[in-house]
């Protein structure tokens, strides 16, 4: 068997992500996965396509998620053509809640210094109820049309199906236990079942990529940040979009009729547990939001290991000192919103050496 052109470390939204976009380019393309594709953080995950911060602010994380949002609505319809898999992708905009007189002026000072191209809306405490009738008395709140959601693990599912229809080769079950190199240049990856070569390696290992990066010599400080979720039933009356509550804490209706609830963020390394503390704050700030949840069954609960980076931005180029080497990692909790952006983006720039967006400010080399 002819060695691939491209080895992507990672079976997970970044990883598939980039192996289709280089199948569709014509490249010959290998993911390595050491469990399943999409079982660790891509398969924890809410599947939301938006920040979860509301914010007038751009910069560069801010820009590619915007040029990110577009991409999804026709990849999903792709993919549906393609492989027959339902990303289920859901138009259910956002609503931020103000439930105090200081968190309504806050919101109104946000929407109010918003550029005027802006889609954030304000919402009066009157009309919330007819969005929301389960919502808490609240005093206004923000609504923006524009953020949507998908099912996160039939994304990747799906990404890695039409990698794989388009001549790629997906490996799971193997796990990559070093990299092989000649001189300052990676050719290949060391495997349980011996050494694969290839032109180039992707190193997309979400939050295991530091381990691979310490192979090398090299920093890449991406490091697990434990999420915790739980889902509701949701089936009688559900929500209808997308809530953000305080720190960063949300409520999700997703397709299936489950009302997903998330997320923590806590940093203690690879324990991918839940915890009565953790699960008791969810569901405190559901029912803060959803008074009706206070006392509703807890369907299941989970954890998946994010990566996250010390400057909050993602990982992306070629590894400082190496050839024949990059990464695509540190996406935190944007990996699925940013995977199509992602993938594009990697694809061009091992194929052309360059980029439609600039990946400077997520160069690798900034932690060197």
């Amino acid at each position: 068997m002819a060695a691939p052109d491209v080895i992507i470390v990672g079976g997970g939204v970044i990883g598939c992500a980039i192996a289709y976009y280089l199948a569709q380019a014509g490249v010959q393309v290998t993911i390595v996965e050491r469990g399943e594709v999409g079982g660790e953080a891509s398969g924890a995950s809410a599947g939301l396509l938006a920040p979860l911060e509301l914010t007038v602010e751009h910069g560069p994380l801010h820009d590619l998620c915007l040029a990110s949002l577009p991409l999804h609505p026709p990849l999903a319809d792709t993919l549906r053509e393609e492989t027959g898999i339902d990303v289920e992708y859901l138009r259910s905009g956002i609503l931020r809640v103000a439930l105090s007189d200081d968190a309504a002026a806050d919101l109104r000072a946000l929407v109010e210094s918003q550029p005027p191209e802006g889609v954030m809306e304000w919402v009066a405490p009157e009309a919330l109820r007819g969005l929301e009738p389960r919502l808490a008395a609240a005093r206004g709140g923000v609504y923006s049309p524009q953020y949507h959601q998908v099912n996160a693990h039939r994304l990747t599912q799906a990404l890695a199906q039409a990698a794989v229809a388009r001549g790629a080769a997906l490996r799971q079950g193997v796990a990559v236990t070093g990299l092989v190199t000649s001189g300052s240049r990676v050719t290949g990856v060391r495997t349980g079942e011996g050494g694969m070569m290839a032109g180039q390696v992707v190193l997309a290992a979400g939050s295991w990529t530091a381990g691979l990066g310490r192979r090398l010599g090299v920093s890449l400080p991406v490091k697990p940040m434990r999420g915790q979720m739980l889902a509701f039933p949701d089936f009688s009356s559900p929500l209808r979009h997308i809530l953000l509550g305080k720190d960063g804490g949300y409520l999700a209706p997703k397709a299936n009729g489950f009302l997903f609830v998330g997320s923590t963020v806590d940093d203690v390394g690879f324990r991918k547990n839940t915890t009565v503390k953790g699960l008791a704050g969810l569901r405190r700030m559901a029912a803060t939001l959803v008074p009706s949840l206070a006392y509703a069954e807890v369907a299941s609960d989970w954890a998946g290991l994010r990566p996250g980076s010390p400057d909050g931005l993602p990982i992306l180029g070629p590894v400082p000192g190496w050839e024949g080497v990059s990464v695509a990692s540190g996406h935190f909790r944007k990996g699925i919103l940013l995977s199509p952006i992602t993938g594009r983006l990697m694809a061009q720039w091992l194929t052309q050496g360059k980029s439609d967006i600039s990946l400077e400010a997520f160069r690798p080399g900034r932690f060197a």
